[in-house]
């Protein structure tokens, strides 16, 4: 079917072009499938126009630039088991799966091993790394099968929730999950550990009994709950978080011994400073910056990065080295961390503290006075810092507000740094990344571990220093790799779906924003955007709507670019202290450029690292949904004793179900529900994002500002209802003709059909 030669090919049909996707699924895009068939120039517009066709009809799927039969995944995924077929072989499905854009998640058939070892088995409830191969059989209705690679999570039989003790003995037990909420468990007598009102505890579910609530067993006690040092501890156990690091990474851990120059280039008189958060306990990534002497390059600079040598420390399948893949990735919350690496590695022989010698892998970069970067190259260096600084000295030393620490080193350290970061800009601004303007809050603590308040941190050209030298370094790495031919871990951001831009183009439609149809995305358009809105009330609504609309970053070990920073390739380089993904890249160069030992294994390949990305986005998620619920944990035990009080606030999401309000100030998260809105039935307009009141058009948008009063706070499960108390906007009902079968609609029954 494919063609060669070098006279212009015909453009092929429908049904082969749809035949050679089914053939290829996931591993061509528009540019292979036009040197397949021999097509240039003017033809490859019109394939383009084709293949736009095929995706609006729902008979292809466009992910990672390359083209799917619909309904397809990955060669390796993420999976949840849910049960069993008739034959009973088990049944899964992805983890991870955007119903809205692809329609109900495709089942995978699990082939069990022909002679399992003891405890390698998978069962119903686990979660598991999967192999995955496309049957092709259009009569069945699981089109995958699977092969399991490694089991991540063993099923959940263990509830963590608030005993409550019973007069006549035992006791129940509160989940402290949201979706749990009013799903109480009896304990036993014989069965409590004999745990006191109120703590939190560990409990195994076990099988339920045919009348009454199912039974279940304290086995282990965590602490009062009034504590708020106990909230992150709820969401550590809540997600499975290893927080315990074994004997065996401990002991390698402390007998380790700080790195000396054998093998390394001395870089101990660059110097080099650390520029983080006031907070930070680590310190893994070090700059430098000098006005280039080359004549040829007037106006450019050279720049420098050095990051922690971790790999030196955490060697290839060592106890440390599982336990770094096991987390994935350190967790932060208020009131601890729960590092990758033991705190001898990452507080200590790691960390670059000022004025003592510390092992890094560096860069040195060559900047043109457009800011782009000219050359770079690595080295395996020992370095020592000449400061230790964080965002808000960096800033006022540049602005003239030095102390003791910044006097000495304005002029010759942070002035050039700063004149750097103006030049790189130049090319960043021309490069035109997704410029989201979503301040993140800060929870600040008191001594005793309760809340104190909740700031928005002002955002200064120094944390964008830093990010624009770390966005280079992460590029560098890349490249070296790419160009050596070495296997990495990308990080990569898709573009967004269709159906969510169609949506997002709906909502904007509302604000009488619009943006083109049609053509390459680029992140430009949604910058355009935002550029309109700047200033406006609905300039926060239009940045979280916005956001919603992209599609997640995540690690793989194929490239299908960064779409949110508008790169064509990208890696996480920077902190191997706390990512694992960083530590494989540097582990990547240290093989490709022959740096010394702590190099990538041989027989790790673009298989093996693809099953590793698929590991560590699962601990990101993980980690991301962690932190987040222990600080609606936080506000909700801040605001428990407010119930009755008033806020301001604005609507931060629509459902058929009521309304989300997210505070002013704290930026705490309640609902509202729709039966608890006015006097009359309000009706859900999915493309509006708002309620609507069928008799008196009384409105609810997202984005709206209302006032709330606080009417029950759930402290252990972070939840908050309120009850609304200002009025919606009014405008003239509208009988709306039958709404029409939108395009996603005829997809997902198209789906359907075909089973």
């Amino acid at each position: 079917m494919a063609r060669s030669g070098k006279r212009e090919a015909a453009l092929p049909s429908k049904d082969e072009l749809l035949a050679f996707i089914k053939e290829r699924s996931g591993e061509v895009g528009t540019r292979e499938i036009a040197r397949a068939f021999g097509l240039k120039n003017a033809a490859r517009a019109d394939l383009k126009r084709m293949l736009r066709d095929l995706s609006d009809e729902g008979q292809v799927d466009r992910r990672r630039k390359k083209l799917h039969r619909p309904g397809t995944l990955p060669p390796v995924t993420l999976a949840d088991i849910t049960g069993r077929d008739a034959d009973g072989e088990m049944i899964a499905v992805p983890t991870e799966w955007d119903e809205e854009a692809h329609g109900a998640p495709p089942k995978i058939r699990i082939h069990s091993p022909r002679r399992p070892k003891p405890g390698e088995t998978a069962g119903v409830g686990d979660r598991v790394l999967v192999r995955i191969e496309d049957v092709g059989d259009d009569e069945d209705e699981i089109r995958h099968s699977g092969r399991v690679i490694k089991i991540l999570d063993r099923a959940r039989h263990r509830v963590l929730g608030i005993f409550r003790k019973l007069p006549s003995g035992g006791g129940r037990l509160v989940p402290v999950d949201k979706k749990a909420l009013g799903r109480e468990l009896t304990i036993p007598p014989h069965a409590t550990a004999d745990a006191e009102d109120g703590e939190l505890v560990a409990a195994d579910v076990q099988r339920h009994v045919r009348y009454g609530l199912p039974h279940a067993h304290v086995k282990e006690r965590l602490g009062s709950v009034k504590n708020e040092k106990a909230v992150s501890l709820i969401a550590i156990h809540a997600h499975g978080i290893p927080n315990v690091f074994s004997r065996e990474a401990l002991a390698e851990a402390e007998a380790a011994k700080p790195a000396t120059l054998s093998g390394r280039e001395d870089w101990r008189k660059i110097p080099l400073v650390t520029i983080d958060p006031i907070d930070a306990k680590d310190h893994d990534d070090a700059v430098f910056a000098q006005p280039d002497p080359d004549p040829g390059n007037k106006g450019g600079h050279l720049a420098y990065v050095a990051i922690a040598d971790v790999a030196h420390y955490v060697k290839p399948g060592s106890a440390l080295d599982r336990e770094a893949l096991e987390r994935g990735n350190s967790v932060y919350f208020p009131d601890r961390v729960v590092p990758m690496l033991p705190e001898r590695i990452s507080n200590d022989l790691c960390s670059l503290k000022p004025n003592v010698d510390r092992p890094a892998l560096a860069l040195r970069m060559v900047i043109g006075a457009d800011g782009r970067k000219r050359s770079h190259s690595f080295h395996r260096v020992l370095m020592r810092s000449a400061a230790k600084l964080h965002y808000a000295q960096a800033q006022d030393a540049h602005e003239g507000r030095t102390d003791d620490v910044t006097d000495a080193i304005k002029d010759g350290i942070i002035d050039p740094l700063y004149a750097a970061y103006r030049t790189i800009k130049k090319a960043r601004d021309e490069r035109g990344p997704l410029d989201l303007d979503l301040p993140e809050r800060k929870i600040i603590l008191k001594e005793d571990g309760t809340l104190d308040r909740v700031i928005t941190p002002e955002r200064l050209d120094a944390h964008r220093l830093i990010e624009e030298f770390m966005i280079l370094a992460n590029v560098a790495a890349a490249e070296t790799l790419e160009r050596m031919s070495t296997p990495l871990i990308y990080r990569v951001h898709d573009e967004p779906a269709r159906e969510k831009v169609e949506a997002l183009r709906e909502f904007l439609q509302t604000l009488e924003i619009s943006i083109p149809k049609g053509g390459v995305l680029k992140p430009e358009q949604f910058n355009t955007v935002l550029a309109r809105v700047k200033g406006r009330d609905v300039e926060t609504l239009v940045n979280e709507i916005i956001l919603r609309s992209q599609a997640q970053a995540e690690y793989a070990s194929e490239n299908y670019g960064h779409f949110g920073l508008s790169l064509r390739r990208y890696a996480h380089f920077t902190s191997p202290i706390r990512r694992y993904a960083d530590l494989i890249v540097h582990r990547a160069l240290i093989r490709a450029l022959k740096l010394g030992d702590g190099g990538l294994p041989e027989q790790a390949d673009v298989a093996s690292l693809g099953e590793i990305s698929a590991r560590i986005s699962a601990s990101e998620r993980r980690a991301m949904a962690a932190e987040r619920e222990t600080v609606d944990r936080l506000i909700a035990h801040f605001l428990a004793d407010r119930i009755g009080a008033t806020f301001e606030g604005r609507i931060g999401g629509v459902t058929r179900a009521g309304l989300f309000v997210k505070l002013d100030g704290t930026g705490a998260d309640g609902f509202i529900p729709a039966r608890t809105i006015g006097n009359e039935y309000f009706q859900y307009r999915e493309e509006e994002h708002a309620l609507v009141g069928r008799s008196s058009g009384e409105t609810y948008r997202l984005g709206d500002r209302v006032t709330v009063k606080l009417v029950e706070a759930i402290p252990v499960a972070g939840a908050l209802r309120f009850e609304l108390l200002s009025e919606g906007r009014r405008e003239t009902v509208r009988r709306r003709p039958p709404r029409p079968v939108r395009q996603r609609d005829r997809e997902k029954r198209a789906r359907k059909r075909r089973g």
